[in-house]
């Protein structure tokens, strides 16, 4: 067993306070988006994994870039396409 303890230096502390973020804008459950977190060790630090830390940004880019194309579709849509849609 090992008994060594860890800190997370400021990036991993960056990095779990942006998955939480997701969690709230998504909807998501939190402990399944820490389950995806990939950390390393650097001496006593806990530290983000820059493969998972590429991954989340590319995955968060791609999130970002669908919700921009989903409200520009919304504001170009002419209302009388979305009248009785929703009633």
């Amino acid at each position: 067993m090992n008994n060594n303890e860890y800190t997370m230096n400021d990036e991993t502390i960056a990095q779990i306070a942006k998955i939480l973020q997701v969690a709230i804008l998504t909807g998501t459950d939190i402990v399944d988006n820490l389950r995806l977190a990939r950390f390393t060790i650097d001496g006593d630090s806990l530290c983000v994994s820059p493969n998972y830390a590429d991954e989340f940004n590319n995955n968060l880019e791609q999130m970002l870039a669908a919700a921009q194309v989903n409200q520009t579709l919304v504001e170009e849509t002419p209302g009388n396409l979305t009248v009785g849609v929703f009633e």
